[in-house]
């Protein structure tokens, strides 16, 4: 259930789900390098749990990232870890993996000197409300330990992380990859405390006391038939007001927005349903399954069904791992 503190910034948080995790424990010895090619949808993070690396991303320069840090790239951008920034880089894919299970994995290499032990990531967060959030996220994002108070989350975490980590009891790659879910969603409550981009735009709206109410009002019930006077109603604004502040805080007209949301939530159900179309045409407001499938392919460029043949040809959900 959603969190009935009327929060409309928590309770669009509430929606996000890690979907198609894979968590790599690493342990790289001097000279090592790892070159991640650009993964699309996806986020990737690194946990430096003992040394440091240096993280170089095409256009910026090599950043330093020491123990007890955690860095996000929520974009899935094309990187390179290194224990230092003259190294090769080998590509990642060609690096010795052993598969512990279908969500973690463990990886020895390097050059025999000095060890850097990192937890690394792959997820998507799978939600609308997660597209949304990505698209107002920097490309890089890191926390530190240093930056946390005494006994903070970031340290309790990490400790409880570096702890399984090292001992590997029975079950511990389950409990490794449940702890890691839990720092992804930290940081990015972090940042949304802090970050004075968080300020602005889709969130600055969510936060706003009168345009939240109506981004609620259509994230819980995008069947409804709303239009602006409605919307506006619940945000107890007049028309030309509500209008006119929605589309300068969410950088969109209200009615483009609630089409959006309405499509992404059925892409969302066509992912990870067997819903009859007409079923997830009628859950997101729509009124026959042509108009649906119509609007659909205008936003998508194909139409609802090409997304579950080719789940189908796979013989795999459409939302499975990357």
């Amino acid at each position: 259930m959603s969190p009935s503190t009327g929060d409309p910034l928590a309770e669009t948080l509430h929606l996000l789900r890690l979907i198609g995790t894979l968590y790599c424990r690493s342990e790289l010895s001097a000279p090592w390098g790892i070159a991640v090619p650009r993964l699309e949808d996806v986020m990737t993070f690194m946990v430096v749990m003992t040394g440091t690396a240096w993280l170089e991303i095409e256009g910026e320069e090599p950043v330093l990232l020491e123990q007890g840090s955690l860095t996000l790239l929520p974009q899935g951008v094309a990187h390179c870890l290194r224990s230092d920034p003259f190294v090769q880089a080998m590509p990642l894919f060609d690096l010795p993996v052993d598969r512990i299970s279908d969500r973690y994995e463990t990886l020895h290499y390097g050059g025999g000197g000095a060890v850097t032990r990192a937890m690394y990531g792959v997820v998507r967060l799978d939600h609308v409300a997660a597209h949304m959030l990505i698209s107002q996220l920097p490309q890089k994002l890191t926390v530190n330990v240093v930056d946390d108070d005494p006994g903070g989350w970031l340290q309790t975490m990490m400790q409880l992380v570096a702890r399984e980590a090292r001992d590997m009891k029975p079950g511990g790659e389950t409990v490794i990859t449940r702890l890691a879910d839990i720092l992804i969603i930290q940081a990015l409550r972090s940042w949304l405390e802090q970050a004075p981009a968080a300020q602005k735009g889709w969130l600055a709206a969510l936060r706003d006391e009168q345009i939240g109410r109506a981004l609620i009002a259509i994230h819980r019930a995008p069947e409804r038939d709303w239009n602006i006077v409605r919307l506006a109603h619940i945000a107890g604004m007049s028309r030309s007001s509500f209008s006119e502040r929605f589309t300068r805080l969410v950088g969109q007209p209200v009615i483009h927005y609630l089409t959006q949301w309405r499509l992404q939530t059925a892409r969302m159900r066509l992912r990870e349903t067997s819903d009859p179309l007409a079923a997830i045409a009628a859950g997101v407001g729509y009124q026959s399954e042509a108009a649906f499938c119509r609007a659909y392919k205008r936003l998508f460029g194909e139409t609802p069904g090409t997304l579950r043949r080719a789940a189908r040809r796979d013989n795999r959900p459409a939302a499975a791992d990357p």
